[in-house]
């Protein structure tokens, strides 16, 4: 069996433990609290780890792009979530072909989407979900108000062959409760417009654990909770021992006694900081930090009694692993040092 020493660098490496304790706590406290969970395969894109959190209770996943959700029917999964606006012919008959394999749902958060999707399903024996996005406070898609929502669930209502889902939203972190207020507004206008709203979907790790049994959300779509990273961490969602996704590296100069280069830089570490004040950490050695990046080179500088040497290898855990998934054509499921299995990202650059 390959051990890690027998790969070569940059490569993704994954803790097969520390996902599994991942997914595994994630569904207890869905479970605790009454939720369904449908997790989000951006931050891994295989249908190795979407089974695995469908075995664990998951109610289905979510996909951002068709090409994803294709590949994961491909793989057997049966129940997808495509929260995203579909628009433009050849998308649409995708999605309708889609829809005629698996269990299908989508958004929209505007009469155009609305009205390509409603010329595309008109079978009333077998209506598309469609539920309204909205926004909550990330300031990204999304109805704008309440009434933005009533308005669009009785367009859904009306057409022949789409069905009123519900509400979606994704919130802004750390905002969870401006995002409760305004979906319980919502829920509330429905209601007394006679549209009942039985879904509503909310995600982001970042507030995962905040959810509760009171809140008027009934499903959450986490997505980086399976591998977590830097920015995770700094949102208190786990520690550093929780995170799966690693990135083995080797040093290929020392230039200075503080600083040192590793041959991961932008195209194996991303420049998506999420606001951190650099671009990763090396696991093992306190205070050697990835602080600048080029295309193929990673600038670490060393403080303290941190130290490197050239032709070491080490492992940085980066700032949003999410992105790093999509640079990578495989990833090394490990145990310890021992390579159990290389998969590829499956769902990489699927478009659509």
């Amino acid at each position: 069996m390959l051990s890690i020493d027998d790969l070569d660098t940059p490569a993704i490496l994954i803790d097969v433990d520390r996902a599994e304790a991942n997914i595994a706590r994630a569904q207890a406290h869905a479970d605790r609290h009454g939720l369904k969970l449908r997790p989000h395969i951006k931050t891994h894109k295989l249908p190795y780890w979407a089974k695995k959190q469908i075995a664990a209770g998951a109610v289905g996943i979510t996909c951002q792009k068709i090409g994803e959700a294709e590949v994961m029917a491909d793989a057997g999964l049966t129940d997808i979530f495509l929260p995203y606006n579909i628009l433009g012919r050849a998308k649409l008959e995708r999605l309708k072909a889609l829809h005629g394999r698996v269990t299908v749902s989508v958004t929209s958060d505007s009469m155009e989407t609305l009205a390509g999707l409603a010329a595309t399903f008109t079978d009333p024996g077998q209506p598309l979900q469609v539920l309204v996005e909205c926004d909550t406070g990330m300031g990204r898609c999304g109805v704008q108000s309440a009434s933005e929502a009533v308005a669009l669930a009785r367009e859904i209502d009306k057409a022949r062959g789409l069905a009123f889902g519900g509400l979606m939203t994704y919130p802004a972190a750390g905002r969870a409760a401006e995002a409760e207020a305004w979906l319980a507004d919502a829920r509330q206008a429905l209601a007394a417009s006679g549209l009942a709203c039985q879904r509503i979907s909310s995600g982001g790790t970042p507030d995962m654990w905040r959810a509760s049994e009171a809140s008027v959300v009934t499903e959450y779509r986490p997505g980086t909770y399976i591998y977590l990273d830097r920015y995770q961490v700094a949102k208190g969602v786990g520690s550093l021992d929780d995170c799966a996704l690693t990135v083995l590296s080797t040093v290929v100069s020392h230039p200075t006694s503080t600083r040192a280069i590793l041959d991961a830089g932008s195209k194996a570490l991303s420049s998506d900081t999420l606001g951190l004040p650099d671009f990763g950490e090396l696991l093992g050695v306190p205070g050697a930090t990835v602080t600048g990046l080029s295309e193929e080179h990673g600038n670490v500088t060393l403080s303290g009694d941190a130290k490197l040497r050239i032709g070491e290898r080490v492992r940085i855990v980066p700032d949003h692993c999410c992105v790093v998934s999509n640079l990578f054509d495989e990833v090394h499921l490990i145990a310890g040092e021992r390579v159990l299995e290389t998969l590829p990202v499956a769902a990489r650059g699927r478009m659509g």
